[in-house]
């Protein structure tokens, strides 16, 4: 008999939310520059991966309830393959494959998790990792596979997360979990307060100052309820619209770490806040040579924000709120479109969102599945994008033996949201990662081939601008200070071009 346990209201909405146009699966690439045998990654995952009892079982849903059911029949062989690539495969190769697995369900009849093994990619291999959201969010997950690399071929096992301990505040901030830190208090006040309201009325008598504090917090959380419940849709670009089941892959060279960090820095902007705006300026480029307008375009994306604590990493299970993020699109001038960020981001500190849409999950577990797809169509229609960052550990990592040369994931879209953009840092460098739907955005290699000049134009704008000074560049200064290198560049290749060509 197949033992049961019941999956909680929060994973059940994830394990309900999947659709032909958008599978519930967040799916990891890390590519070796060595070979990788099947043998030798089932080793690890029997070892490291399935002590995850969770893993060992398949969510299973009932009228009443959904569940989670271990068999013994469970088999490494269905979840453990060998994929090969044709000829002498590359990167377009391995994104074309991983854009098929993550358009392709997992056999519900197993565990809802895979590991392909592509040994004949780029002369080494890579690994692409498929797990159903309903397992854990995508911190945990992070955390679950950081727990299968070694810090030497040999090991020891590295640790599952760099420490925060001793970092000064502008090392502190590459995620976005800081959003929510005043929450944490006040969310145990708000239980606490709320069950000695039906034990003891005279609680809040006894202690004003918790009964002011709590009004507080009733207060906004009202507020953002009402916010939620006002906000329009964002522009209507052709990021938007009705996803298919084709997907498409990118990703984009690494960034160097230590000059995301510089220019954040010189600018008095966090790291978070370069790279939002470097994806914005992106997305900007690519419409505009689309041919669509840019003036006022505004691109809200979701935001996933952590709830647990850093201790509580490796528990599995969905702990995540979300606050929508309003990416300015419209606005050309690198500078002040990194402020205009900045402002959206600090808006966001301490937002009641995350909490709400927590709330709103958990509701969409326990209840009804058609209450659940409204709900879903009502908060996606206002965003385009889902947009996540994760900080990995700085020093190289071996996985199987092998050491790791790119750690790359993609997050999943819920409703009719078409594009997901995913950014981890990795032993010193950063790596963004693009899903789109095929039918909005056939090309997300367009898209992803801009990070890289939309941070050198912030790179620019920075080092050409006038030192000292106290941290905010005007934009003016920006603008300035981009035209002059824009027409050196130009001058510098008519030069190139008017020289006569050497004869052999």
């Amino acid at each position: 008999m197949a033992r049961r346990d019941k999956i909680s209201a929060v994973d059940t909405a994830w394990l309900r939310m999947d659709r032909p146009g958008n599978l519930m699966m967040i799916c990891a690439v890390l590519s070796f520059a060595e070979p990788i045998s099947v043998d030798a990654l089932k080793a690890v995952v029997a070892e490291r991966f399935v002590r995850f009892r969770r893993f060992l079982q398949r969510p299973v849903q009932t009228p009443a309830a959904a569940f989670w059911e271990t068999t013994d029949d469970f088999d490494l062989d269905h979840h453990v393959v060998h994929v090969a690539l044709p000829g002498a495969a590359g990167k377009r190769e391995l994104q074309a494959l991983v854009s098929q697995l993550a358009a392709t369900p997992l056999n519900p009849a197993w565990p809802l998790w895979q590991f392909h093994v592509v040994e004949n990619y780029a002369g080494g291999s890579a690994v692409i990792v498929r797990i159903h959201h309903c397992y854990a969010d995508g911190i945990a997950l992070v955390q679950v596979l950081l727990s299968m690399t070694d810090i030497a071929p040999g090991g020891p096992p590295a640790l599952a997360a760099p420490s925060s301990k001793g970092k000064s505040a502008s090392d502190r901030d590459e995620g976005l979990g800081d959003l929510v830190q005043p929450l944490a208090d006040a969310l145990n006040l708000a239980k606490k307060l709320g069950a000695s309201l039906l034990d003891n009325g005279s609680e809040l008598w006894q202690h004003p100052g918790k009964a002011i504090a709590l009004a507080e917090q009733v207060g906004a959380l009202t507020g953002e309820i009402a916010k939620l419940a006002l906000m329009g849709q964002d522009s209507p670009t052709r990021f938007k619209g009705t996803p298919g089941v084709a997907k498409r892959v990118a990703w984009a060279e690494p960034l160097p770490l230590d000059e995301v960090k510089t220019v954040g820095r010189a600018l008095g902007a966090s790291i978070n806040d370069v790279l939002l705006s470097c994806v914005a300026g992106a997305l900007r480029q690519y419409i505009a040579r689309k041919g669509d307008a840019t003036d006022g375009v505004m691109v809200r994306a979701l935001v996933p924000v952590n709830l647990r604590s850093a201790e509580k990493a490796y528990k599995l299970g969905n702990q995540f709120g979300l606050v929508f993020l309003e990416l300015p699109i419209g606005i050309a001038n690198p500078i002040a479109r990194l402020y205009a960020v900045r402002a959206n981001m600090r808006a966001l500190k301490g937002s009641y969102q995350p909490v709400l849409a927590l709330g709103l999950l958990a509701a969409m577990g326990a209840g009804p599945k058609i209450l659940q797809d409204q709900l879903l169509v009502a908060l996606a229609r206002n965003a385009s994008a889902v947009m996540t960052n994760v900080p990995g550990p700085q020093q190289p990592l071996y996985f199987a033996g092998a050491k790791i040369a790119q750690f790359m994931f993609w997050v999943p879209q819920s409703g009719n949201i078409g594009m997901g953009v995913s950014i981890l840092s990795y032993d010193g460098a950063v790596q963004f990662g693009l899903i789109t739907d095929r039918g909005l955005v056939p090309d997300p290699e367009h898209v992803i081939a801009n990070f890289g000049p939309e941070f050198e134009k912030l790179v620019l704008a920075t080092i050409m601008s006038p030192w000292p000074r106290t941290g905010d560049l005007d934009p003016a200064v920006a603008a300035s200070a981009l035209a002059t290198s824009a027409r050196a560049k130009r001058k510098a290749r008519r030069s190139r071009r008017s020289r006569p060509s050497r004869s052999r």
